[in-house]
């Protein structure tokens, strides 16, 4: 299966500006193929996409007033007992059948106790069916929202799923008694994109145990991120040691990438936003060097031999050497990176060392995620997320001067972990799990199911590494 690209054939010669790198050619052509594909996600009805919204403006400080007195604790309501909703005999039918066909989508039937509901169901409507009914629907909406994995099974898994703030439990189910249809409203919580697609039809295909394990397992995956991932964004597989910038579903251009060596330098897994490209970024060498290895003390004191080597040199009062590798081709950020703070300081970036992206396997970086032609993307990011022209991304990079471009529009970016999938020509394959991560998810589907909690990511320490690269 060969994804249709829809890359149209641009020629350097076709722009009227004629002054385009490559480059900047080839992120011209793949904005120029991402417009359409937005414009009919603007154009389509449907939930508002934040992928058009623009950064609301910052909020003005609040004046400095006297401390208000403090109010007196409310007194604590004690909560009555909330009656489960009526379900009728035709929509708790309808609950069954759905458990019953669970199978499809990776899950377990049994783990929604289908004897019990059967048996409610037979006694006919009343409170015993009414509570059933609705504690299995719970779980199973859950389940096909959010992942049936545990968080504790989730290794280094900090990409926060907003599914369950967009669509809450209670209105999931009021929906499906309302409108009497329990199948159509629990469908409509599965995974928008076609690889969840694409592991379901393999599903029923798939030859030992093992490989449907794997398969259920990353069906689950993906339940584990937002539904709908958003109209245009960046996704990186860590064991594919792939991206791809992907616009309406359809796989816009692939880049190879250096993910992060297995043991405390793996890449965790995030859902972020790109706020800005940099162009020409400077980095700040961190202390294990500066200190560690003698760099500060070696060009302190010579100026001249720090500007040669493509330092900027600075000793505070109290006696802390600060060394800031300026903007060029040896910079160990290379000439771009994309800024999307997060807790753990993880970005992606550029690399001086590019030979590095000929090996077969790349999981070679500190957690950052280098990126082959880097250039041709942060040029990309800034036409499509930044209304920057073509020139003026061109202008931006060969400056050699550090440059900040703030987003305009909300760019998710995700990196992610699966080790069955579609690789970026569209063909279903299995990757090695680099970081072993399979093995907890593989136990936890053993295991009977487990009760949700209030846990939205991994409670592992985050790990802030001196050296980001």
């Amino acid at each position: 299966m060969q994804l249709n690209r829809e890359i149209p054939d641009v020629k350097l010669a076709n722009f009227a500006t004629g002054s385009l790198s490559n480059a900047g050619a080839a992120a011209l052509a793949l904005s120029l193929t991402c417009q359409p594909l937005l414009a009919q996600a603007n154009s389509a009805q449907g939930p508002v996409d934040l992928t058009k919204q623009a950064k609301p403006a910052p909020l003005p400080a609040p004046a400095v007033s006297a401390p208000a007195a403090t109010p007196a604790a409310p007194v604590q309501a004690v909560a009555e007992p909330v009656a489960a909703p009526h379900w009728t005999q035709a929509d708790a039918q309808a609950l069954l059948a759905a458990i019953k066909g669970l199978g499809a989508e990776g899950l377990f039937p049994k783990d929604y106790q289908p004897e019990i509901l059967s048996a409610a169901i037979v006694k006919g409507e009343g409170p015993e069916l009414d509570e059933t009914a609705t504690r299995l629907f719970t779980w199973l909406a859950e389940d096909l929202r959010d992942g049936r994995t545990p968080m504790t099974a989730r290794v280094q898994w900090f990409a926060v799923d907003p599914d369950q703030d967009v669509n809450p439990t209670s209105l999931i189910l009021a929906e499906a008694l309302d409108k009497h249809d329990v199948k159509g409203t629990l469908m409509a919580l599965l995974p928008t994109v076609p690889d969840y697609a694409a592991l379901k039809a393999a599903l029923p295909k798939a030859q030992t145990q093992k490989q449907a394990a794997l398969i259920r397992a990353n069906m689950d995956r993906w339940r584990w991120l937002a539904r709908d991932l958003g109209s245009q964004y960046l996704l990186t597989n860590v064991p594919e040691q792939m991206l791809r910038l992907t616009v309406k579903n359809k796989i816009i251009s692939t880049y190879k990438v250096i993910v992060g060596k297995p043991g405390k330098t793996a890449t965790p897994q995030l859902a972020e936003t790109v706020e800005g490209v940099i162009f020409n970024p400077t980095w700040t060498v961190p202390q294990s060097i500066v200190v560690g290895e003698g760099l500060g003390a070696r060009l302190v004191n010579n100026p001249k031999q720090a500007e040669r080597e493509g330092y900027k040199v600075t000793k505070t009062a109290d006696g802390t050497i600060y060394v800031v590798q300026q903007p060029g081709d040896g910079n160990s950020l290379g000439r771009m990176k994309l800024d999307m703070p997060n807790e753990h300081a993880i970005f992606l970036h550029d690399t001086p060392n590019r030979n590095l992206f000929n090996l077969p396997a790349r999981a070679l970086s500190h957690g950052c995620v280098r990126v082959e032609r880097a250039t041709e993307l942060a040029m990309t990011m800034a036409i499509l997320g930044a209304s920057m022209t073509p020139d003026d991304a061109v202008a931006a990079h060969t400056s050699r001067v550090y440059t900040k471009v703030p987003m305009t529009k909300t760019f998710p970016v995700y990196l992610t972990y699966f080790t069955v999938a579609r690789d970026v020509t569209g063909m279903l394959r299995s990757f090695p799990d680099i970081y072993g991560r399979d093995a907890p998810v593989l136990a936890s589907f053993a295991q009977p199911r487990q009760q949700h909690t209030t846990q939205r990511k991994s409670t592992e320490e985050v790990i802030k590494l001196d050296n980001p690269l």
